[in-house]
């Protein structure tokens, strides 16, 4: 077993359910974990080492995820229709995948670590503790930045 076999032996688990978190669809997070390790391979001397792989894996996976929903883009509700729905509950949004996708455009220009924090929190479902773990910062920490990011995600969409 080559070393790239082992190392999607080892993550590939790990990867889709991230991407599984973020896309609520067992087909797409399949495509995306794919596409995920075919660009981790290209790409495997890239891996500096200074952070964890499956850290790594994972953020080539949110990008091809986000990447994926750009091209999906079409007809979109207005970002006045989604800020009535943001107050109303910010978990419903997740019911509706062009509102979704409005809120992860406005996240994407967000500035880190709330882009970072709130993505792994909100769509990857990730507990604070296990956020703060990727920072190497306190759980606390954790709690405030992805309180923070909401704040200024309603700012940006009002």
């Amino acid at each position: 077993m080559t070393e790239f076999e082992e190392i999607y032996s080892e993550y590939f688990k790990d990867v889709y359910r991230y991407v599984l978190c973020l896309s609520k669809n067992e087909s797409i997070a399949e495509d995306i974990t794919q596409e995920t390790f075919f660009k981790a391979l290209k790409n495997i001397d890239s891996f500096k080492g200074n952070c964890k792989m499956s850290v790594w894996l994972c953020q080539i996976a949110k990008n091809s995820y986000f990447s994926y929903l750009k091209k999906k883009q079409n007809n979109f509700e207005s970002i006045e229709d989604i800020a009535d729905v943001f107050d109303s509950g910010f978990e419903q949004i997740l019911a509706d995948d062009e509102s979704v996708f409005e809120i992860h455009k406005i996240l994407h220009n967000l500035e880190e670590p709330y882009k970072e924090v709130f993505t792994l929190r909100f769509f990857g479902d990730l507990s604070f503790s296990k956020i703060a773990e990727l920072f190497g910062k306190t759980e606390s920490w954790a709690r405030v930045t992805y309180h923070r990011a909401r704040i200024k995600l309603k700012e940006k969409l009002i």
